[in-house]
C-alpha cells in the first residue's frame, strides 16, 4: 500500500515507492539461472531487458518468516548504493511473489568465463583490472556499513564485452554493527574467511564476532583465481577446504606470483582479520602493481568523478546468476529473447 511519504509498506518489508515494481507490467521469458531458494528469469520490464529474480517463499511457517526477512533485507540493502560494479537494481515487489528485477547481463559469471578459458588463464593486466572492479564495488559496500559475506566467481557477473566484472548477490549481505552478533550460516565454504568456520559441521544460527574483513579474505582467494584459472584449494572438497583454512591455516601456494602481488594476497588473507588491509588500501596497492606491468589508462577529468563511492541516491546492484549462457566457444550467443517466436513472454500476473 502507498502512503504519503512515498513508501511502500507491507508488514516488515518497507520499499520507497519509486522502487516498486508493478507486476502487470513485468513479462516472464526463459529461466537462466536458480539457487537454493529462487529462480532467475529473462524478462521485461517497461520495454527494458531485466532479469527477474523470483524468491520461492517456503512451505513452513519458519521457513517463510526466514525468506521474507531475508528478502526484505536484500531489497533494502539494493535500493540504497549505486556503484558501475554493483548489478544496477531495478525494483521489488512483495506480492503476489518476492521479486526482485535487476539489469540483465549478458557476459555469464566470472566463473564460467574463467572455465571457459582453461587451461589457459587471463593476461596479467586483465586480471589485475577485474580485481579492482570487484574491490572497488567492495569498497563502496562497506562504506555504506554493508558486509557481503558471499565474494566468489559465481556472484561476479561481467558486461557482454567482458571488459567489467560488477558484483551481485546481496542475499547474505549484512549490516555492519559494532555491537551485533551475526549468524555463521554463511558464505561458501572455500572462499569462506577462517573466522566464520568454527566446527567441522558448521552449526546453522551459531552466533559469531566477525566485521567487515571478511570480505577481504575472500577477495585475496578469488584474486588468487583471477591470476592462476584454478580452483582454489584443488584436491580438496569445499568442507576440508574451510577446515585446513580455519584449523591449520592452510591457504593456497602464492610462491609462483610477483612479489608484489603476494604482498597484496597474502595480506588479505591474513589469519588475523585486523591484519588485513580494507579495500581502499587494497585499491591502491592494486593500482601500483598495475602500474609496473600495464601501460595507464586515460586519466577521467576530475571534475567529472570526484569519488568513487560517494553516498549516492540509491540505484544499485542485483541478485546472484543474473546471467546468459555461453556456448563452449566462449562467444555470447544470442539471448533467449532472440531466439524465442512472437508471443513466447507470458505476463506475470498469468501465473500468480
Amino acid at each position: 500500500m502507498g502512503s504519503a511519504n512515498g513508501f511502500y509498506s507491507c508488514d516488515e518489508f518497507n520499499l520507497e515507492a519509486k522502487w516498486l515494481i508493478d507486476p502487470k507490467l513485468l513479462f516472464v521469458g526463459p529461466k537462466i539461472g536458480e539457487g537454493a531458494h529462487a529462480k532467475v528469469y529473462e524478462g521485461k520490464y517497461r520495454n527494458q531487458n531485466v532479469a527477474i529474480k523470483i524468491v520461492h517463499r517456503g512451505d513452513t511457517h519458519e521457513e517463510i518468516t526466514k525468506r521474507e526477512a531475508r528478502f526484505g533485507r536484500e531489497v533494502a540493502m539494493l535500493s540504497r548504493v549505486q556503484h558501475k560494479n554493483l548489478v544496477k537494481f531495478i525494483g521489488a515487489c512483495k506480492e503476489p511473489v518476492m521479486v526482485i528485477v535487476t539489469e540483465l547481463l549478458l557476459g555469464g559469471t566470472l566463473r564460467k568465463y574463467l572455465l571457459s578459458m582453461r587451461p589457459g588463464c587471463l593476461d596479467t593486466g586483465v586480471a589485475i583490472r577485474f580485481a579492482l572492479d570487484i574491490a572497488r564495488a567492495m569498497e563502496c559496500l562497506h562504506s555504506h556499513g554493508i558486509i557481503h559475506r558471499d565474494l566468489k566467481p559465481e556472484n561476479l557477473l561481467l558486461t557482454a564485452d567482458h571488459k567489467t566484472v560488477k558484483l551481485a548477490d546481496f542475499g547474505l549481505a549484512r549490516e555492519e554493527s559494532l555491537t551485533e552478533m551475526m549468524t555463521a550460516e554463511t558464505g561458501t565454504y572455500r572462499w569462506m574467511a577462517p573466522e566464520l568456520y568454527s566446527t567441522v559441521t558448521l552449526r546453522h544460527g551459531e552466533k559469531k564476532h566477525y566485521n567487515h574483513k571478511v570480505d577481504a579474505y575472500s577477495f585475496a582467494i578469488v584474486l588468487w583465481e583471477l591470476v592462476h584459472n584454478k580452483l582454489p584449494f584443488e584436491g580438496m572438497s569445499n568442507l576440508q577446504a574451510a577446515y585446513a583454512a580455519a584449523f591449520k591455516n592452510v591457504r593456497p601456494s602464492a610462491d609462483d606470483l610477483p612479489e608484489d602481488l603476494a604482498v597484496i594476497v597474502t595480506s588479505c588473507w591474513r589469519e588475523d582479520p585486523n591484519a588485513r588491509p580494507n579495500f581502499t588500501q587494497i585499491i591502491q596497492m592494486l593500482l601500483h602493481f598495475l602500474s609496473s606491468v600495464s601501460p595507464p589508462e586515460p586519466v577521467i577529468p576530475a571534475r567529472i568523478f570526484t569519488s568513487e563511492n560517494h553516498v549516492l541516491p540509491p540505484e544499485s546492484p542485483g541478485t546472484s546468476a543474473l546471467m546468459i549462457k555461453h556456448d563452449d566457444s566462449g562467444e555470447t550467443p544470442k539471448t533467449p529473447m532472440e531466439n524465442q517466436p512472437r508471443g513466447f513472454f507470458f505476463c506475470f500476473n498469468q501465473c500468480y
